[in-house]
């Protein structure tokens, strides 16, 4: 192993420490004492805040609180991370309370000034497709700590104008069309339900329910988000309507394909009829078949109701 690649896996396995023998460096990296003092004074060199305690029962130490020790990345990963980072541009709202324009100077000082000016110029010509939100998320860094924490927590949500209040253990955190959502158990439905996060005005922790662990709530989405009473659907689409599937697919759906046919099979529950009635209008001529028949006159009724409001404009 190059010295330059045992720093950096040095770095990794110190970070965590509060402190470390040098004989676990010799047994770990197959290093003599005099090139583990060595490797440690690179490591203090390039910003590692490493000190040694003297004596009978010496060690070295890190100090707590630190920022995190440098890591070496090649330019391929580099570039990686730097337009990943640009995703964060649809949202108004991250749970780790970030200014993209500021992680980007930040970014760029750790880089020489020839690799700023080619990862500008190729920002200018990559194009990266997302759907700008103003919707500002509150809680959103509230509902992702206490996710991780599995806490159980009271919601008050606006919903149509109304302010309603929940009951929910978070255990899902996602993001669609440049909106976060959170997926949570509800205590008094005993069933899952998902919030759009900008719409929660308020949250608390509850004492109300003992909270669930996040394996329990984890499971298959088939035993967790389907009722008793909830009704399959099944829907045969052409090659192209998989691209559709892929762009926009719900928990409640899977795509199946199976003897040259592209089936989309799931559930919705009666309150979700509508909206998988417009879900399936997006296919349009894409949509070869579709079960159970009761859907086709639904979504006929919907198109003429759109034919209808059209021609009166």
């Amino acid at each position: 192993m190059k010295k330059s690649e045992r720093l950096t896996d040095m770095m990794l396995f110190l970070n965590d420490k509060n402190s470390f023998q040098l004989s676990e460096l010799m047994s770990k990296y197959n290093i003599s004492r005099s090139t583990a003092i060595r490797d440690i004074k690179s490591l203090e060199e390039i910003g590692m805040p490493i000190y040694s305690q003297l004596g009978r029962n010496g060690y070295y130490g890190l100090l707590q609180n630190r920022l995190l020790s440098p890591i070496v990345f090649n330019m391929e990963e580099v570039f990686a991370l730097y337009f990943a980072m640009l995703t964060l541009k649809a949202y108004e709202t991250t749970p780790f309370h970030l200014s993209v324009e500021k992680l980007k100077k930040k970014f760029e000082t750790c880089l020489a000034e020839e690799k700023i000016t080619m990862l500008r110029q190729i920002e200018n010509v990559f194009s990266l497709s997302f759907i700008q939100h103003n919707n500002q998320c509150e809680f959103l860094d509230v509902i992702l700590r206490w996710t991780i924490e599995e806490q159980a927590c009271e919601i008050a949500y606006k919903k149509n104008g109304e302010i309603k209040n929940y009951l929910v253990q978070f255990f899902n955190i996602s993001s669609a069309h440049g909106q976060w959502y959170g997926t949570s158990y509800n205590f008094e439905t005993e069933s899952t339900q998902v919030f759009r996060c900008d719409k929660i005005v308020a949250i608390k922790v509850t004492n109300k329910y003992p909270p669930k662990s996040l394996a329990d709530l984890k499971r298959k989405s088939e035993e967790l988000y389907q009722k008793k009473a909830a009704n399959n659907f099944e829907v045969e689409i052409t090659t192209k309507g998989i691209d559709l599937f892929y762009k926009e697919h719900y928990p409640s759906m899977e795509l199946h394909i199976e003897n040259g046919k592209n089936i989309i099979r799931g559930f919705y529950h009666h309150a979700e009829e509508a909206f998988i009635i417009n879900y399936l209008l997006g296919y349009g001529t894409n949509i070869l078949a579709i079960k159970p028949k009761t859907l086709k006159p639904k979504l006929i009724q919907r198109l003429n109701f759109l034919k209808t409001n059209l021609e009166q404009i």
